[in-house]
């Protein structure tokens, strides 16, 4: 029992670790060859996005909308990959405690 203690509080400690690296990380999304850039946290939090003024064009904004969709999807894509990667590892691991969930 101590042992599966010990082993819940280390796993506790690396999910904490790996979250506040996750926060701490941005990641980039672009689109349109670079024309629209947005930026994320790795917890998905949307912190910027850039549009080269070449993309905007009164005349079709639609395409300029695509573009930051696809720029925040791109982005998004990238912060789930580095989740993944931080707590894959350690949720993996949370298996052999018997956790309902994991």
């Amino acid at each position: 029992m101590q042992q599966m203690l010990k082993q819940a509080q280390k796993m506790q400690q690396q999910i904490a670790k790996a979250q506040a690296e996750l926060a701490e990380a941005e990641l980039t999304g672009t689109a349109g060859g670079g024309l629209v850039t947005a930026t994320v946290s790795g917890s998905g939090e949307i912190k910027g996005i850039r549009i080269d003024p070449k993309a905007v064009d009164p005349e079709d904004v639609e395409t300029l909308e695509d573009l930051v969709v696809a720029a925040l999807h791109n982005a998004a894509e990238a912060a789930k990959e580095l989740t993944d990667k931080k707590m894959g590892p350690v949720a993996g691991g949370m298996g052999g405690l018997g956790l309902p969930g994991f």
